[in-house]
């Protein structure tokens, strides 16, 4: 690949309008935002307020009230005392609730499309993602909610006499705190769940992106949430976050592995439970068998969906020495061919990284690798001609283990490309580091394919895509192992984790122990003889 080549810059979604500034969405008034951020939790009047900035320009987006610590407690006790008539309301009610939310939100999902890409500065198409998983997780909980949580009749201690039954019972008020890279999937697509789980919430929005928050918190509101059973903290999360979870009875983090250890030390003090979505350093694996353009082009969709800041993006590919070049090829290829645009409409493959701290951390990644020797195959810039913080989707070839792109979470649109020989090779590396949160294995033999699966240190592994297939499966669990969290979002445990199981046992005929005139040895006796039988029958 020649320099010339290196240096040519990816194109535009639209050369005449990529330097022109980038104004608001013009359906978001001020009695609008006032609108929504009357739902904050705060007393009074002249509070602090915090104004983020809109990555497109970075022109200021609109001011959020600053909770303090008090505002939480009160944010929570309201909560607490709503959830009680809440957790009464039948499941059918609330399942209405949420699927009248999914219809609003389809209806509606221009507006929140907007908020987004002012916000976050992603692309229009990865906004619409966050839609289109929201729905999802809406109308799959509405209507297994009941499956999911049904009581379940267990065998007794006595077989016959003793009836006993799990029950499953909502944990109270739950605190979930959300990112700004998903506002509205991550933000909702938790408190979902456990408002049909029979839990109130309070959610701690980021100060990026409260806006997307507060227009959800708005439409639940019009399609039937009563007031105090969602409410909404907004501040910094040493803050306010720390106050949350210090008043809660469960929380839903998703964030930094970092951040992620703070939280559950702090909630473990207090024996509150705890779900983690942290970081990762996921890995792809080309085989030789595989489908080469279809491995580039489903590398490319996982690497930059959202620009890179997805907690289960690639930024790790493995490509099998005697495909290596010709994939290498394919890869470089496809991203020269990606738009990078801040348009309101679906123009732009890229969006903009959504903050100068995200920029910042992407230069400095690239700038070591490259001093320390990795060679830049494509992108490798920050383009300030399109957008203050857009940064070209880059693959580095050549990465070792001194780098600090080898090991540490990029979150921005960067890759690492390696070679391998055996399947043993490509495991031994995927497995690398202390991540394990989403990897993705081609191949055309998907049964070599789901053996190499199931060596790879992961809680999801997808075959033949990149990331959106165990994603978006939402029946099924997703989250991480190691240093990338704890529990599950979506399928059974993504609701049943916000619950208390309960044992009901119900004892026929006679107590157990010793009757009235018999001895406890004779209960002794009768009792082994009851196990010798129960384990020569086989009973379980």
């Amino acid at each position: 690949m020649t320099t010339e080549q290196e240096h040519t810059p990816l194109p535009d979604a639209d050369a005449q309008s990529a330097g022109a500034p980038s104004s608001r969405p013009g359906w978001v008034t001020g009695e609008a935002v006032a609108r929504w951020c009357a739902r904050v939790s705060r007393e009074g009047e002249g509070g602090a307020v915090s104004t983020a900035l809109a990555p497109f320009d970075l022109t200021p987006v609109a001011a959020v009230p600053v909770c303090a610590p008090d505002d939480v407690a009160r944010a929570v006790a309201a909560a607490r005392a709503a959830q009680e008539e809440w957790a009464r309301t039948s499941p059918g009610r609330r399942a209405g609730v949420v699927l009248a939310f999914h219809d609003l939100l389809l209806e509606r999902q221009e507006q929140v499309l907007d908020l987004v890409q002012w916000e976050t500065g992603k692309a229009r198409y990865h906004a619409w993602q966050e839609v289109a998983q929201v729905a999802t997780i809406a109308r799959h909980y509405a209507r297994r909610a009941r499956r999911h949580l049904a009581p379940k009749r267990v065998r007794g201690m006595v077989p016959g006499l003793t009836k006993v039954v799990e029950v499953r019972v909502p944990r109270g008020v739950v605190g979930v705190v959300s990112p700004w890279n998903y506002p509205l999937y991550l933000g909702v697509g938790d408190v979902l769940p456990a408002l049909l789980a029979g839990n109130s919430v309070v959610s701690k929005a980021d100060e990026q992106t409260a806006l997307t928050l507060l227009w959800a918190r708005e439409l639940m509101a019009e399609a039937g949430l009563p007031a105090d059973v969602w409410r909404i903290v907004t501040g910094p999360g040493d803050v306010v976050g720390g106050a949350l979870v210090d008043a809660v009875d469960y929380v839903c983090f998703t964030g930094s592995t970092a951040t992620g250890r703070a939280v559950a030390e702090r909630a473990a003090r207090r024996l509150v439970g705890a779900s983690l979505e942290l970081g990762g350093k996921n890995p792809l694996i080309v085989r030789p068998d595989a489908d080469l353009a279809a491995a580039a082009h489903g590398t490319v969709t996982a690497a930059f969906a959202n620009t890179g800041q997805m907690c289960i993006h690639i930024e790790r590919v493995y490509a099998h020495e005697d495909v290596y070049d010709a994939f290498r090829d394919q890869l470089v290829r496809h991203i020269r061919q990606l738009k990078l645009g801040r348009s309101y409409d679906y123009a732009a493959d890229i969006g903009s990284l959504t903050s100068p701290a995200r920029l910042a951390a992407v230069q400095a990644h690239v700038a070591d690798a490259v001093a320390k020797g990795a060679r830049v195959l494509v992108g490798g810039r920050a383009r300030p001609d399109v957008g203050p913080l857009f940064y070209e989707p880059t693959v580095l070839e050549g990465v070792t283990g001194d780098m600090a792109v080898y090991a540490e979470e990029t979150f921005g649109p960067v890759l690492s490309l390696s070679s391998y020989g055996t399947d043993d090779e490509a495991v031994r590396l995927a497995n690398q580091g202390s991540y394990g949160l989403s990897a993705s294995v081609w191949s055309k033999d998907t049964r070599a394919a789901a053996r190499l699966a199931a060596r790879v240190r992961a809680g999801a592994v997808n075959i033949n895509d990149g990331a959106a297939a165990a994603a978006g499966s939402i029946e099924a669990g997703m989250g991480g192992m190691g240093d990338s969290g704890l529990g599950r979002r979506h399928g059974a445990e993504g609701i049943r984790k916000y619950t208390e199981t309960r044992t009901v046992a119900t004892q026929r005929l006679l107590p157990l122990g010793p009757q009235p005139g018999a001895t406890a040895q004779d209960f002794v006796r009768r009792t082994n003889g009851q196990l010798a039988l129960l384990r020569r029958l086989r009973v379980r």
